[in-house]
C-alpha cells in the first residue's frame, strides 16, 4: 500500500502504470468520477493485490469466499466496486487478498442519522464493528423521542455489525438542552423513567448496546453525572448490554473549547465498556483551522492513556471539513461543512492546488471567486496519520463522524492495515 501525491501533468493512467496496477481500480478505490481530472496535491491510495480470482460462470461471492477460507465480508471489503451491483460477471477479476500485512485488530464505529440512504449504508457496513444510530433525544421527564431506525438495525445485523442506541439531551437543532440534563441528573424519579425507557427500547428493537452522549454538563453537576452513569451503566450492563460513552469538547465545556481534562475521566472509564473521544462540530468552529490536527490528537492521547485503559479508548476521525470566507471575522464568520469528496470536486472546479500543513497533517486549499475562501478537510494521507496513532498508543479503535457519505479512502486504508473486530 502506498499513498501517492499527484504531481503536475500526472494522469490516472500514468500513475497506475507506474505502480503496475489497473487504472480503473485506482479510480474506483479513490472515488474519482472523472479520470481526466486530477488535482495537484491530491492524495491517492494505491493498493496492491496479492491474490486474485477470475470469475467463472455460476460463481457467487459466498462460494468464492468459502473456497479461499475468508469471510464474504472480507471479499466485499477488498472489492468495493461490487457494492453498487447485484451480480458478478464471468471474466472479471476479484481481489482475494492484498500484499499488506495486517498490523493489529481494531474496532470501528460509524455514526449515522436514521435517514441515511440504505444502499450507502450497505457500502460501509462491511468495514464496521458497530453502527451507532444518532440519536434518541431525552425529554425533560426522562422519556425518549422515538426514531425510524428499525431498518438500519436489521440491515446492520444482517452484515454482522452491532447496532448501538445513542441517547442525548441535544435538541432537534443539535443544541444542548442544559435544563433537561440538569433535571435528569437531579431527579431520581425522572432518571428511573429514562433508564426504564432505554431498556425497553433496546430489547424491543434488538439493539446490541447503549451509547451515552450528554453535552454541556454544568460545573455543579459533574458528580451527579458520574452517579447517573454509574446507575444507568449498572442497570444496562446487568441486562446484558455493553455501555459506551461519547466524550466531546462539549461534554464538560471549557473556556478554550478543548476537551476537558479532569479526574472524572478515570471514574467514567471504570463505569463503561468503551469510551469514544469524538470531536464533532455543527459549523460553529471558532476559526479557520485544520479538522482534528494531529498534534492535538497526540496531546489528547498522551493524557487519556493516563486516565483510561488504552483498550477502552476510541478516537474519533471526522470526515467533515469546512469552508471559510476570508478575512475571518470573529463572532461573525460561520463555516460551511463539506465532505472530502465534495472538497475534491470543489478544488477541481476552481482550479485550486491542494496544500498540506505539516504540523497538523491536514490538507487545505484556497480560492477566489467574488470573495476569498479557505477549505480545510481530511484526505487519505491525514487519515493515515491518525491511524498510525491508533497503533502507537495501542488503543481499541476509531469512530467516524459520520458515515452519511461513503469514504472509500478511509475504509480501504483501514481494510488494508487492520483486522476489523467483530462482536456478532
Amino acid at each position: 500500500m502506498i499513498i501517492h501525491t499527484v504531481h503536475p501533468n500526472e494522469t490516472i493512467n500514468s500513475i497506475a502504470e507506474s505502480y503496475g496496477i489497473s487504472a480503473e481500480k485506482l479510480a474506483i478505490d479513490n472515488q474519482i468520477t472523472d479520470p481526466n481530472r486530477l488535482i495537484v496535491g491530491q492524495s491517492l491510495l494505491v493498493l496492491f493485490p496479492e491474490e486474485t480470482y477470475q470469475v467463472m460462470d455460476g460463481d457467487n461471492l459466498a462460494d468464492i469466499a468459502a473456497s479461499y477460507g475468508i469471510p464474504m465480508m472480507q471479499l466485499l471489503r477488498n472489492n468495493p466496486q461490487l457494492f453498487d451491483r447485484k451480480y458478478i460477471y464471468p471474466g472479471e477479476n476479484l481481489i482475494v487478498s492484498l500484499t499488506d500485512e495486517k498490523i493489529m485488530e481494531i474496532s470501528t464505529n460509524g455514526y449515522a442519522f436514521p435517514f441515511i440512504d440504505i444502499s450507502l449504508l450497505q457500502k460501509t457496513l462491511p468495514y464496521l464493528t458497530y453502527l451507532t444510530i444518532f440519536y434518541y433525544r431525552i425529554t425533560m421527564d426522562g422519556g425518549i423521542v422515538d426514531i425510524n431506525d428499525q431498518e438500519l438495525i436489521n440491515t446492520a445485523r444482517g452484515y454482522g455489525v452491532a447496532p448501538i442506541m445513542l441517547i442525548s439531551t441535544l435538541t432537534d437543532t443539535k443544541k444542548p438542552d442544559v435544563k433537561a440534563t440538569h433535571n435528569i441528573l437531579t431527579n431520581t424519579e425522572v432518571q428511573e423513567n429514562l433508564i426504564n425507557r432505554v431498556l425497553e427500547n433496546i430489547k424491543a428493537k434488538d439493539y446490541y448496546g447503549l451509547n451515552i452522549d450528554i453535552q454541556n454538563i454544568l460545573q455543579e453537576d459533574k458528580q451527579l453525572f458520574i452517579d447517573f452513569i454509574a446507575n444507568i451503566s449498572n442497570r444496562v450492563r446487568q441486562a446484558g448490554y455493553p455501555v459506551f460513552i461519547t466524550l466531546t469538547p462539549n461534554t464538560f465545556p471549557t473556556e478554550t473549547g478543548d476537551l476537558y481534562r479532569g479526574p472524572e475521566y478515570t471514574v467514567l472509564g471504570q463505569l463503561v465498556d468503551s469510551v469514544m473521544l469524538l470531536s464533532y462540530q455543527w459549523g460553529n468552529v471558532s476559526s479557520p483551522q485544520p479538522a482534528l490536527p494531529i498534534e492535538e490528537v497526540r496531546d489528547l492521547l498522551d493524557y487519556s492513556i493516563t486516565q483510561l485503559p488504552p483498550e477502552k479508548i476510541n478516537i474519533g476521525i471526522p470526515v467533515i471539513g469546512y469552508i471559510w470566507q476570508l478575512p475571518f471575522i470573529a463572532g461573525s464568520t460561520v463555516a460551511n461543512a463539506i465532505s472530502h469528496n465534495s472538497a475534491h470536486i470543489l478544488a477541481m472546479d476552481v482550479g485550486a492546488e491542494i496544500q498540506r500543513d505539516l504540523a497538523s497533517q491536514a490538507p487545505y486549499f484556497t480560492y477566489i471567486t467574488d470573495k476569498e475562501y479557505i477549505v480545510w478537510f481530511r484526505d487519505v494521507r491525514s487519515v493515515g496519520a491518525l491511524l498510525e496513532l491508533v497503533v502507537e498508543y495501542g488503543i481499541e479503535g476509531i469512530g467516524t463522524w459520520n458515515i452519511m457519505q461513503f469514504s472509500s479512502g478511509l475504509w480501504l486504508l483501514i481494510n488494508a492495515s487492520f483486522d476489523i473486530k467483530k462482536v456478532l
